[in-house]
């Protein structure tokens, strides 16, 4: 059998949208399964099932991957590990660096109060350790330069990370200054409540100054080179995110712009992204639109999920030769070489003539 690939973005149907990926590919000879993040817990199964019904039934699992600990991504990867013998777990797990952060929270003294606390906070990733260390699953650290499989992990870099988690309103110091929390929640509904739609020009592109939250920046960016395509899953990553991953490229050998099958970070949000961004990693804007697609984008969406994608999101995909493709109401494949499903093509996502002011 030649090398091939299939990547299955399932349709998270929620209120709010999630992520749940299922990889299978076959690389020198080899076939691997490759799971990254399992959307909400009560999606977990519908993964499992689609596993089991479309990669032969396996008992084994090669890498399970949980981006961050959003319980839209790591609630349904307790279902995977349950069900399955699983060669790896790759989460990174903020209590693992108690004793090295503990001089950044002046309200601990001791790192196994502070160790504790972290553990609770991030306790979707702590469920998952406790399943992993119970069903003997080894856990490793996806930090840049690690090789799961195939896939380069592209970002978070350690030192940001170590920053992220003591930038977080989830970690103590935040936790315990329930005022700022409290007072960013209100100010980030009121501004989704007040966002208007305007008329924009083909190649008009506006976003926030504002970056994503530092747990959406957590998030673990895989890249692999698979038949020939250069193949991005961000997870929700942030900006920041996608500048170490610009920086790192060409360490792996990486050569920017240029990513064939793009997933877009945190399900189509406009905090993510930049246009300069966009222009260093998918290339710039094309002059005049009509042209053919040049690469595909991912978006996972759910069907009841208001605020995603955003307008302004999908239309700088298809300004760069994007095939603009969401989750919305049913999952989406993007395969190369792969059995046959009898599935009919995707219809791409239709140019939106307005964006977000």
């Amino acid at each position: 059998m030649p090398d091939f690939f299939e990547i299955d973005f399932l349709d998270v149907e929620a209120k709010d949208s999630g992520d749940a990926i299922c990889l299978r590919y076959e690389f020198a000879g080899e076939t691997y399964i490759h799971v990254v993040d399992g959307g909400y817990q009560k999606t977990g199964q519908s993964v499992v099932d689609h596993i089991n019904k479309y990669y032969g039934n396996p008992s084994f699992i090669d890498n399970v991957v949980c981006t961050h600990n959003d319980g839209d991504h790591a609630g349904g990867l307790q279902s995977v590990l349950e069900s399955f013998d699983v060669g790896a777990l790759w989460m990174l797990r903020p209590w693992m660096y108690a004793q090295e952060l503990l001089p950044r929270f002046p309200t601990y003294t001791d790192v196994d109060r502070l160790r504790s606390r972290l553990r609770s906070a991030y306790s979707n990733l702590a469920t998952l350790e406790d399943i992993a260390t119970r069903r003997g699953i080894p856990i490793y650290e996806p930090f840049q330069g690690a090789l799961i499989g195939a896939f380069h992990v592209m970002a978070p870099t350690p030192a940001r990370f170590k920053d992220l988690v003591v930038e977080s309103n989830k970690t103590p110091e935040g936790a315990e200054n329930g005022v700022l929390a409290k007072a960013t929640s209100f100010i980030a509904d009121a501004a989704r409540q007040a966002t208007a739609l305007v008329r924009a020009a083909w190649g008009d592109e506006y976003f926030p100054g504002s970056d994503t939250s530092a747990e959406n920046d957590m998030s673990v960016v895989q890249y692999a080179l698979l038949n020939g395509e250069r193949i991005m899953l961000t997870g929700d990553t942030g900006r920041a995110g996608l500048r170490e991953v610009i920086d790192y490229a060409p360490y792996i050998g990486l050569a920017l712009p240029g990513i064939d099958r793009f997933q877009v970070p945190h399900h189509g949000g406009r905090h993510n992204v930049t246009t300069q961004l966009l222009d260093e990693l998918l290339g710039p804007r094309l002059p005049a639109s009509g042209q053919p697609s040049t690469f595909t984008a991912i978006i996972s969406s759910a069907a009841a999920d208001p605020d995603h994608p955003r307008k302004s999101v999908v239309r700088a995909m298809i300004h760069r030769g994007g095939k603009v493709l969401t989750t919305e109401g049913q999952g989406k494949r993007t395969h190369k070489g792969a059995p046959n499903r009898g599935w009919s093509a995707a219809i791409p996502v239709a140019y939106p003539e307005d964006q977000e002011a």
